[in-house]
């Protein structure tokens, strides 16, 4: 439980950038929101249905209704629904991805639930390819948009994850 509200956190720090058309106080709230919804199914399902409102969905926009899905899996009992919400998250990761197949945060944000999602139920396929795009922004100090506490948080989760090799871990640590 406290890696997943770590991983909300991380996911909250630079929701800004992808909430241009809500006002800062909305930013503020819906941080605050996202961090308390780990907890909360109904926090979730609001969140849901406000992100799903907006038009204009950016790709960041996108990969915050997938974090959202897969929220309602952990939320959900019935072990059809939660595999339901799994592939929606995944359909909407992969989406967000295509849309900005550059942006650390959505990579890494498909890389956290996969991380997360137990890999019996063959839903972590891009793990190793999202842990080699994100090490690669780290390599060429490409992190676009992102700000430092995003990066040295990512950069943390990359390492406590377990799933970098050795060579990776020694990238990472230059950032955090």
């Amino acid at each position: 439980m406290p890696k997943l509200k770590l991983l909300i956190f991380l996911l909250t720090i630079s929701i800004n950038f992808c909430y241009a058309q809500l006002s800062p106080k909305e930013i503020s709230v819906l941080k605050n929101d996202l961090v308390k919804a780990v907890e909360d199914a109904k926090l979730t399902d609001s969140l849901f249905v406000k992100l799903n409102k907006l038009s204009g969905k950016t790709a960041l926009t996108t990969a915050y209704i997938g974090t959202l899905e897969a929220l309602k899996a952990k939320h959900a009992w019935n072990p059809y629904s939660k595999i339901k919400y799994v592939k929606a998250s995944q359909k909407a990761m992969q989406q967000a991805v295509n849309m900005d197949k550059e942006n650390l945060e959505i990579r890494f944000m498909r890389f956290s639930i996969e991380h997360f999602t137990p890999s019996f139920l063959g839903f972590s396929k891009n793990l190793n390819f999202d842990r080699k795009q994100i090490v690669k922004h780290y390599q060429h100090d490409n992190f676009g948009n992102a700000d430092q506490a995003l990066i040295k948080n990512v950069a943390k989760f990359m390492i406590d994850s377990k799933r970098c090799t050795p060579e990776e871990v020694k990238i990472l640590k230059k950032y955090v």
